[in-house]
């Protein structure tokens, strides 16, 4: 059954970054691309580098869509959905997101 799980402040998170959440025992990397409340949520682990690193990586626009450069090996991962711009085949999970009083929170 999935739930919400509050995860930190929203103003913890600077816009143009990411940010590492474990969330019943998965690792999840939270981006805010924008300074507003505009949140996505990806699974942490880069499929290609099997490394907890994504969270970590640079948020770009390609073709008006946001996506997240691994730091690793530069694979780029669609923040609306996880998809693998790459190669499809090594998409990573993306969990729904929100901004509740304050608060940032993801469903799992």
């Amino acid at each position: 059954m999935s739930q919400w799980h509050a995860v930190c402040e929203l103003n913890q998170i600077l816009p143009a970054t990411g940010v590492c959440a474990l969330v019943r025992g998965q690792q999840i990397a939270i981006f805010r691309p924008h300074d507003d409340e505009q949140l996505f949520a990806l699974s942490n682990i880069d499929p290609f580098a099997a490394a907890s690193v994504l969270s970590r990586g640079i948020i770009a626009e390609h073709q008006q869509t946001l996506w997240v450069a691994s730091p690793l090996k530069k694979q780029r991962f669609r923040l609306s959905d996880g998809l693998c711009l790459e190669d499809e085949a090594r998409s990573v999970a993306s969990y729904p997101v929100r901004v509740s009083q304050g608060r940032v929170e993801i469903c799992v």
